[in-house]
């Protein structure tokens, strides 16, 4: 835990008390903070007054007396509309920050030399925190990762002058952490997302922008229109960017061409890396993911070498694109975090001959965003209440059954997968669904489908837990 002594001796209202908004009180507490914690919802507040967190209706509360307001990520800051605690707490001049920002604090005060790399994106910024901070670990360098992604930011050990933090930054977290100073910061991506938080796309990328704007060096994708107007702005404004770009070659910046990954200076290449044979990183799209964490671990005193070693030890993220067995020529590969067309399709793009699982509780504009990519897929196996629309989009395009359940659609890809002559074959269970019609969650039904494949007989794992 980081006790959070920037507050020790005041006063500060606490407001969300799921996992990370308990540890963040927890976390005040233990730096010397006087905490008065609430939510909406009353088991969550009986189990902070189990836990010895002090507890009371904000709405009542005292509030020129905070010296600050912590909200959870997860509760709206603007739009639609602020929640009632935040309206309460600018009433009162009150400042309203978050988990991060007290990090940011805690690691400015303690130890301001400590390498922290803060990833944030619309898409791939899991994958890419994961994967700079295995390269670290593998490199031998003390590394704490957390944020939007495994531990809350607040549990981690304290700052540290070489302790390195790889930090994932949602949108939500960003809004709440005005300090936010990385050594590295990077910035992947930006697509519409989370509008209904933000109101625009552009005050959703303003947001975004904040995190390398604040940083030492802002690492930035330059494939799409809002991150290229961002780079420049910022190197108009006099900060040290680094472009990365997976599609182009560029003059200055990191760059891919096929599995190979280049530094370019003054339109001289150097190639630095390599993805071959790296199945937990194929696909054009983690090429940008390899690419920012190159660029942050050279940054942060890594070498190439050390880079390429932790790229080809790294096992990939559970449920995104997860290797999860093989047998013979076939590949299963568990890709349950696939939750929308937009989602599936990294993973449709990275194989050539797929057995496709796909369907459960359908969002809107089902699979037709996929059309592109029905040429990849061998046969498609539908579950789920997705499976008659998704049916009727496939129609004569690709072959499909409706297989109902997980474990028949397993069952049967795997067998016609075993019959296929053309090279690898890959079983994908990339859902474009979410997962509630028959799980509890995207976990449940990836695990589902881990524990169909270690049962087929002669299988072979590759990742994933037994």
């Amino acid at each position: 835990m980081i006790p959070a002594s920037s507050f020790a001796g005041r006063q500060v209202a606490l407001f969300g008390l799921g996992g990370s908004g308990l540890a963040t009180a927890h976390a005040l507490v233990a730096g010397g903070a006087g905490v008065l914690a609430w939510d909406d919802n009353p088991q969550s507040v009986e189990k902070a007054k189990a836990e010895g967190i002090a507890t009371g209706d904000l709405r009542g509360a005292d509030w020129p007396r905070f010296a600050a307001f912590v909200l959870s990520p997860g509760v709206p800051l603007t739009h639609p509309k602020p929640h009632w605690s935040v309206e309460l707490a600018r009433a009162a001049g009150v400042e309203v920050i978050g988990d991060v920002e007290l990090f940011v604090r805690e690691r400015n005060a303690r130890a301001p030399e400590a390498p922290f790399i803060a990833i944030t994106g619309t898409n791939g910024k899991s994958t890419t925190t994961a994967l700079i901070a295995h390269i670290l670990q593998a490199a031998g360098r003390d590394t704490q990762m957390g944020g939007n992604i495994g531990r809350a930011v607040m549990t981690l050990d304290p700052p540290a002058s070489q302790r390195h933090y790889v930090v994932e930054c949602s949108s939500y977290q960003i809004d709440l952490a005005p300090s936010i100073n990385p050594t590295a910061g990077v910035l992947l991506n930006l697509t519409p997302d989370h509008l209904d938080r933000h109101g625009t796309m552009q005050h959703y990328a303003g947001i975004k922008e904040r995190l390398v704007a604040g940083s030492d060096t802002a690492i930035i994708g330059v494939d799409d229109s809002f991150c290229v107007q961002i780079a420049e702005r910022l190197e108009r404004a006099g900060r040290k960017v680094v472009r990365i770009s997976r599609r182009l070659p560029l003059k200055d910046g990191y760059f891919a061409e096929g599995s190979d990954l280049f530094r370019a200076v003054d339109g001289r290449r150097t190639r630095i890396a390599s993805l071959e044979g790296i199945g937990s990183l194929r696909g054009q799209h983690n090429a940008q993911n390899a690419l920012a964490a190159l660029a942050a671990c050279l940054g942060v005193g890594l070498t190439a070498g050390e880079i390429q070693a932790g790229f080809g030890t790294f096992p990939g993220l559970a449920h995104r694109m997860e290797q999860v067995g093989r047998k013979g020529h076939v590949l299963f590969v568990n890709d349950s975090k696939a939750t929308n067309a937009d989602a599936a399709a990294p993973a449709l793009s990275s194989f050539e001959r797929i057995y496709w699982i796909a369907g459960g509780l359908p969002k809107e504009g089902g699979i037709e965003p996929l059309r592109g990519l029905f040429p990849r897929i061998a046969r498609a196996y539908l579950i789920g209440e997705g499976a008659p629309a998704f049916s009727v989009t496939l129609g004569e395009a690709v072959p499909y059954e409706i297989s109902g359940t997980l474990a028949a659609a397993v069952e049967h890809a795997a067998a016609d997968a075993a019959r296929d002559g053309g090279g690898e074959a890959v079983v994908l269970l990339s859902p474009a669904c979410a997962s509630f019609d028959q799980f509890r969650n995207f976990e449940v039904r990836g695990e589902a489908f881990r524990q169909a494949v270690y049962a087929i007989d002669g299988i072979e794992p590759v990742g994933g837990t037994r």
